[in-house]
């Protein structure tokens, strides 16, 4: 059992976990093995572990995921691989293995600390033979070194006298689902260390593993070391008698090529420095403070969703890259091989609010990526015929597209992907988050080296990819597919037109802005994109001209041409169900059929939100939020229809919806979290606490307030970071009153 705010103790009483800081599992289900792998997930922002256990099971799924090491696979082209995983740590009682499924287990509890970061585990275990002992495990993956991960293993004898061995070692054949992508170079073990180098088949990517096995007052009555043609492994063994404790930590180092020409020495050199493992928690444990400083949210009145919120939180702020800015963060963070660590637009419009608001050194890294992928952004837009820069909609090291075009159905034939070739509002989706980050920081610097070149050169793309319509006299974006992915090849997606016709009207003022704050950077970027005055014409004309179908009474809006002339289904007749529409009535019928996996436009309303008025959303919601597919479409969707429910002051029906995305790992409400994390999802139930519940809006002056709680919070407190000012927010239901103006105001101030 998985408790959000509670733990179990011996006798089976619950005691609530009252500071909401802790995930705890109280019983070991082979059955959930998967699942739990993926919540008790930790990372640095270098790596990310899932949450397998240390002595291993057959069924089980290592994984330990870097970023940025990619190597070829087929159909995917590159992906994400499983690197040689650190946790190996084997217990063995006389000549009994400790494990799980063997023996008794009298007690269980599992804590994943988010506070401090580190995972624990308490276990005492009676074996088959009927020893009864107590297993304390405590693992992390250092934030303040993200080259450093320990592991504590302390073992408690009940009533067993005999030898306790512990065996330590590198598996350099790890593979990723199936798939081998290491060779050996070199591997090996001395005096109490254990190294293994190795290399990726294909991308040459090296990484060096060392690891070090320390006894506490080193009272090992011997230690023997272990090196076969497989792998390296040291063992120590023990002798201890009832009523002792045996203890050894186990640090590792891990370097790759990617930060070093000699990972290996590396990760030796940096071993041998490595201070104690208490010296080492406790440095974890200070930056972990640091983060959650900033970027925590604190809710009273609600102990689930305080727990949920922080978890999917945890995960964001464990997976974002600290010292890189050459990666970003993939669907499934680092937890899971789904999507093969690909790259899409998940991490911009989804998780990059969040950290822009909080940690925006960390939003500022991943915006680079996207400037270190313009090549491949402007090859794709050249192979396709177009001008400018074209976002690979999968993306990977290079920014060239890596979304397969075809892929094996459940039957062996060949299905056609189109996303790589037309889901092309990507390219407007990095431009938002770089103009977003941009309005919020004030980082004026980043602007002019980074970010107006991206913005400016997908402009020259939507340029060349729209079409005159003479019959309309208007600008059509033909054979497309929007966030609505359960409808493809459409024309004039009104999320794709109406977020390019942002783009272009947003390139025009950065560019004035660019050429009066910095004309020696506007010159030179009007020489190597070719931008002049014709060209800014058009892109007014273009955006002035681009067709919507949009109905001037009601403000109803087309999804996309012939959405309405669709069938209409009756949702009832096909409940209760626990898979998508799409997967029960196929990919051709869902397609004919108004069925949304996410509704486009209502994403399109929150992106532009301060351009619509409430009636025209309420218009819109009516319409296509019980045509969405919320419990197994899209996991994007439900926090922000979250957000969106709030704007219509209808904070009951946003809070299930919320609850749908806050849980979505947690209590796996899509049956898919044994994937991974849901990132996106995860950035999402940021967004819908600070935009949505707390109806946070930015303006000219800053953040401004304007809360619709949900029943039963009596408390939200919170801080956000504008134009290097720290701003905090401590929202409660008996001074909500007073908002009331500010949210007149505000939304008099949005009309004018």
């Amino acid at each position: 059992m998985l408790y959000l705010s509670t733990q179990t103790s011996q006798n089976n009483q619950q005691l609530i976990d009252s500071n909401g800081w802790n995930v705890i599992e109280t019983e070991f289900n082979p059955s959930q093995l998967h699942h739990k792998e993926t919540v008790f997930t930790l990372g640095n922002g270098y790596l990310g572990t899932r949450g397998t256990f240390e002595e291993g099971y057959p069924s089980d799924s290592q994984a330990t995921i870097i970023h940025g090491i990619y190597d070829d696979v087929a159909i995917a082209s590159t992906e994400l691989v499983n690197c040689p995983s650190w946790l190996s740590l084997v217990v063995k009682v006389g000549e009994e293995r400790f494990r799980l499924d063997a023996g008794e287990i009298l007690f269980y509890e599992r804590r994943l600390d988010m506070r401090l970061g580190l995972l624990n585990r308490e276990v005492r275990w009676r074996s088959p033979q009927g020893h009864t002992l107590d297993f304390h495990f405590e693992r992390f993956a250092s934030l303040a070194d993200q080259h450093v991960l320990a592991i504590r293993c302390q073992i408690t004898s009940q009533d067993f006298e005999g030898d306790i061995s512990i065996e330590i070692e590198f598996n350099p054949d790890q593979n990723t689902q199936g798939v081998k992508h290491w060779k050996t170079l070199n591997q090996g073990s001395a005096g109490n260390l254990i190294w293994l180098h190795t290399q990726t088949l294909h991308s040459g990517m090296q990484l060096g593993l060392a690891a070090k096995l320390v006894a506490e007052g080193e009272d090992a009555v011997s230690v023997s070391e272990q090196e076969t043609s497989v792998f390296p492994c040291l063992t120590k063994t023990f002798q201890c008698s009832p009523g002792q404790t045996v203890s050894v930590e186990k640090i590792i180092t891990l370097f790759t090529s990617r930060q070093t020409e000699t990972p290996m020495a590396a990760a030796l050199n940096r071993l041998a420095d490595e201070p104690s493992y208490p010296t080492l928690l406790a440095a974890h444990i200070a930056a972990w403070e640091q983060v959650w400083q900033n970027s925590d949210i604190v809710i009273e009145g609600d102990r689930k969703a305080q727990l949920s919120v922080r978890y999917n939180l945890f995960q964001l702020l464990a997976v974002a890259p600290r010292q890189d800015d050459r990666v970003s963060i993939p669907p499934k963070t680092l937890s899971g091989f789904a999507y093969s660590g690909h790259i899409f637009w998940d991490t911009e419009i989804f998780i990059l609010p969040f950290l822009t608001l909080t940690q925006p050194a960390l939003a500022r890294n991943l915006l680079t990526y996207r400037y270190h992928t313009l090549a491949g952004a402007r090859r794709k837009a050249k192979e396709a015929g177009y001008a400018g820069a074209m976002y690979a909609w999968e993306s990977a090291t290079t920014g060239d597209e890596v979304t397969p075009r075809w892929v094996p159905g459940r039957n062996g034939e060949l299905i056609r992907i189109w996303c790589g070739d037309i889901e092309v509002h990507i390219s407007t989706d990095v431009a938002y988050a770089a103009w977003n980050y941009w309005r919020h920081t004030g980082d004026d610097e980043w602007m002019r080296d980074y970010g107006a070149e991206m913005i400016l050169d997908t402009a020259v793309f939507w340029e060349s990819r729209v079409e005159w319509n003479p019959e309309r006299n208007c600008y059509d974006i033909r054979d497309v597919i929007g966030p609505d992915e359960n409808h493809d090849r459409v024309d004039n997606n009104a999320f794709t037109n109406l977020m390019t016709q942002w783009h272009l009207h947003s390139a025009l003022m950065l560019w004035n802005w660019l050429h009066q704050a910095y004309p020696d950077s506007a010159a030179q970027l009007a020489l190597k994109l070719n931008l002049g005055t014709e060209r800014f014409e058009r892109w007014a004309f273009i955006a002035k001209h681009l067709y919507v179908n949009q109905d001037s009474e009601t403000g109803l809006m087309e999804q996309f041409e012939g959405f309405f002339q669709l069938e209409d289904i009756n949702w009832a007749d096909y409940e209760p169900r626990t898979k998508s529409m799409q997967s029960l009535l196929g990919i051709e019928a869902t397609s004919q059929r108004q069925i949304l996996k996410q509704p486009d436009v209502l994403m399109l309303f929150y992106l532009l939100r301060d351009v619509y008025d409430r009636k025209t959303l309420q218009t819109n919601w009516d319409y296509y939020n019980p045509r969405t597919d919320h419990t197994y479409g899209s996991s994007l969707g439900p926090a922000i229809n979250a957000i969106l429910a709030c704007d219509l002051n209808q904070p009951q029906e946003a809070y299930t919806h919320f609850m749908r995305s806050a849980l979505v790992d947690l209590e796996d409400v899509r049956r898919n979290a044994a994937e991974g994390v849901h990132s996106a999802s995860a950035g999402g139930v940021w967004q819908a606490v600070i935009f949505g519940f707390a109806g946070v809006r930015m303006t000219q002056f800053g953040p401004v307030a304007c809360p619709n709680l949900p029943l039963g919070w009596t408390r939200l407190k919170f801080r956000l970071q504008w134009c290097n000012e720290w701003y905090e927010f401590d929202l409660q239901p008996e001074k909500i009153q007073s908002f009331a103006e500010v949210k007149q105001t505000l939304e008099a101030m949005q009309h004018s």
